[in-house]
């Protein structure tokens, strides 16, 4: 399924206990990753590549998360902290996020804790679904998924 989505939108896919919000990165030049091994990771995004913040609940509260981490990341450059895999915090993370060209939702993985910006943790009604960057938006690997484009 093919969604055309504008650098100053933002799609939000409806997953039945999480949803997952994808803007296009749109002039950011640099992202610094800040891994658990105390090392830094940069990444160059194109302005066309997808910025996907998964969330862990619905609902206002976190699509307002959602686009203020979006914000913060793409308008700010906000380092990505990612978190060793035996750290507590990771149970207390409401939302996580993933930059690059394609992105796939898992929801078998310990949120916060990949480096590797291809996989993001998601609720399980949308695990398995494959975001791809296409010219005029984005793709996605699956049909009939609920979702709604906002202004950013």
């Amino acid at each position: 399924m093919n969604i055309d989505l504008k650098d100053d939108e933002i799609l939000f896919l409806e997953g039945e206990t999480g949803i997952v919000g994808i803007s296009k990165m749109a002039n950011c030049d640099m992202l610094f990753i800040e891994t658990s091994d105390n090392e830094e990771i940069v990444l160059y995004p194109e302005d066309d590549d997808i910025i996907a913040v998964s969330a862990f609940g619905k609902g206002e509260k976190y699509e307002k998360g959602i686009r203020a981490l979006t914000y913060l990341t793409r308008d700010m450059q906000s380092p990505i902290l990612i978190l060793p895999k035996e750290n507590n915090t990771s149970n207390r993370l409401q939302m996580v996020l993933s930059v690059g060209d394609t992105v796939r939702f898992d929801c078998n993985i310990i949120p916060g804790t990949h480096p590797e910006q291809d996989i993001l943790c998601s609720c399980d009604s949308l695990s398995g679904i494959i975001i791809e960057k296409t010219a005029k938006g984005v793709s996605l690997n699956k049909d009939n998924i609920k979702y709604k484009i906002e202004k950013f």
